[in-house]
C-alpha cells in the first residue's frame, strides 16, 4: 500500500440507487465505496448487489479507488456478496463490524479460493466496542488488509452515548484505531458526519480527524466532498515548508552535521521521512488535476 494515494474523501453510495452510483462517475471523490450492507434494506439486498456488480463491469470511475462494502458474514447475504465481488473489477471489499482477526483471514482464505486477484484489497470496519479493543489484533492479520475504518455511527449507538461537536465519545477509539493502523502500515479512514447542515461542525471534524492522523473522512453526500478533499490535502505551505526540511537536512548532512534548523525548529531524520511523505502525497492529489480539488 503506498501511503501517497489520496484517500481524502470516501463516499458511501448507496448500492439500490442507480442515480447516485451513475453520478459518482462525475464526482471528485477519492473513493467510493458502494455500499450493500447499511445503505440498503433487506427487501433489495439482491438488486443492489446485482446494480453494482453491473455497474462496475460498465465502468467509467476514473482514478477513484472502487470498494464495496458487503453484508457482514453471519446474514443471509454475506457469502453471496463476498463471492460475486471477488469476481468484480474492485480495488478493495470493506469488511463491516470487524470484532477480530478471524473474520478478515477467513474473508482472505474466501477470496483466495475464488481466484481473487492479490490487486483487490480487504477494508475492515471498526464499529463496535469489541472491534475497537481488538483494533491491534485486526490490524495485525496481514495478508490483503490494507485500510482500517472506523465507524463512529454504529459505535456511538453501542456506547449509549451523544454525537457531541467535540467528539469525546468517540475520541479515545478513533486514536487506537489510527494507532492500531500505522503499527501495522494500513491506511486509516475517519467516521462519518451525520449532519448535513452543520457545515462548520464537518470542517472541525475533518481538521480534527487530521490532527489524529486520519488519511481521509468517509462521507455520506455528496457536498462534503471538497471540503474533506481540501482539508485531508497538504496545503501548499505545508508542501513548501517539507521541501525547505527535505533540502536543509541534506545540505547539512553533506557536511556532517545530524541536525539543522529550518523555520526556527530543529530538525533530524525523523522530520524528514514526514516531510517526504507530506511532499509525496501533495504531489499525488496535484497529479488528479483540477477536476478533483
Amino acid at each position: 500500500m503506498s501511503s501517497a494515494r489520496p484517500r481524502r474523501s470516501a463516499l458511501y453510495v448507496p448500492g439500490h440507487n442507480a442515480r447516485a452510483v451513475e453520478k459518482a462517475r462525475s464526482l471528485p471523490a477519492d473513493v467510493l465505496i458502494f455500499d450493500l450492507e447499511d445503505a440498503v434494506a433487506p427487501a433489495v439486498k439482491e438488486e443492489a448487489r446485482g446494480l453494482v456488480l453491473a455497474e462496475l463491469a460498465r465502468g467509467g470511475f476514473g482514478h477513484r479507488e472502487r470498494v464495496v462494502r458487503v453484508n457482514g458474514a453471519t446474514t443471509p447475504w454475506g457469502a453471496g456478496d463476498l463471492e460475486a465481488v471477488a469476481r468484480a473489477p474492485v480495488d478493495a471489499v470493506l469488511l463491516p463490524k470487524v470484532e477480530g482477526p478471524r473474520e478478515v483471514g477467513d474473508a482472505e482464505r474466501r477470496l483466495a479460493a475464488l481466484a481473487t486477484p492479490p490487486s483487490v484489497a480487504l477494508w475492515a470496519m471498526l464499529e463496535t466496542p469489541r472491534g475497537v479493543l481488538r483494533a491491534a489484533d485486526v490490524a495485525g492479520a496481514g495478508g490483503r488488509l490494507a485500510c482500517l475504518v472506523a465507524g463512529t455511527s454504529d459505535l456511538v449507538k453501542d456506547l449509549h452515548a451523544r454525537h457531541t461537536p467535540r467528539r469525546l465519545e468517540v475520541l479515545t477509539a478513533l486514536s487506537l484505531v489510527v494507532l492500531a493502523a500505522r503499527a501495522h502500515g494500513l491506511a486509516a479512514l475517519d467516521g462519518v458526519h451525520l449532519d448535513l447542515a452543520d457545515d462548520a461542525g464537518f470542517e472541525a471534524a475533518c481538521e480534527q480527524g487530521v490532527d489524529l492522523g486520519f488519511d481521509g473522512k468517509t462521507l455520506v453526500h455528496p457536498k462534503t466532498i471538497a471540503p474533506a478533499n481540501r482539508l485531508f490535502a497538504p496545503s501548499a505551505e505545508a508542501v513548501a515548508h517539507a521541501r525547505r526540511v527535505i533540502e536543509a537536512h541534506a545540505e547539512a548532512v553533506a557536511r556532517g552535521i545530524g541536525v539543522v534548523v529550518v523555520d526556527g525548529r530543529l530538525v533530524e531524520s525523523l522530520h524528514v521521512l514526514e516531510a517526504r511523505r507530506v511532499m509525496e502525497l501533495g504531489e499525488a492529489v496535484a497529479a488528479l488535476g483540477p477536476t478533483c480539488p
